[in-house]
């Protein structure tokens, strides 16, 4: 089942709604507990890195996904700041990220964007 981790930063009835449509079923994790079972995990996210580390770290799930994605190797995909939340750390925060991914999330230098 689709495991949509809901720690408080972000838009979880979007995802349930577009699941619902196609009539696949998805599971909310909002404790370590309801993310047994997982076999896909969705990481959503809005706003700040440090906000959403944070609340992250505060709903007492990072133990659980860290075993789940790192040791079990459950598929995950992270949306927004949830993807910047896989890698190392972020310029947009001071707080280390899950380090996932083995990289420092860049901002984007908007200067060298062509218009």
């Amino acid at each position: 089942m689709i495991t949509i981790i809901d720690y408080g930063v972000g838009n979880i009835k979007a995802f349930v709604n577009v699941y619902k449509r196609v009539n696949v079923p998805v599971n909310i994790a909002k404790t370590a507990a309801d993310l047994e079972g997982a076999i896909k995990i969705i990481l959503p996210g809005v706003g700040h890195f440090d906000h959403a580390m944070s609340e992250l770290i505060k709903s007492g799930m990072r133990e659980k996904l860290d075993e789940l994605v790192m040791i079990q190797k459950v598929p995950i995909i992270g949306i927004c700041v949830g993807m910047q939340m896989m890698g190392n750390s972020s310029d947009e925060g001071k707080l280390e990220g899950l380090k996932w991914i083995d990289a420092t999330i860049k901002k984007f230098d908007e200067t060298t964007i062509k218009q």
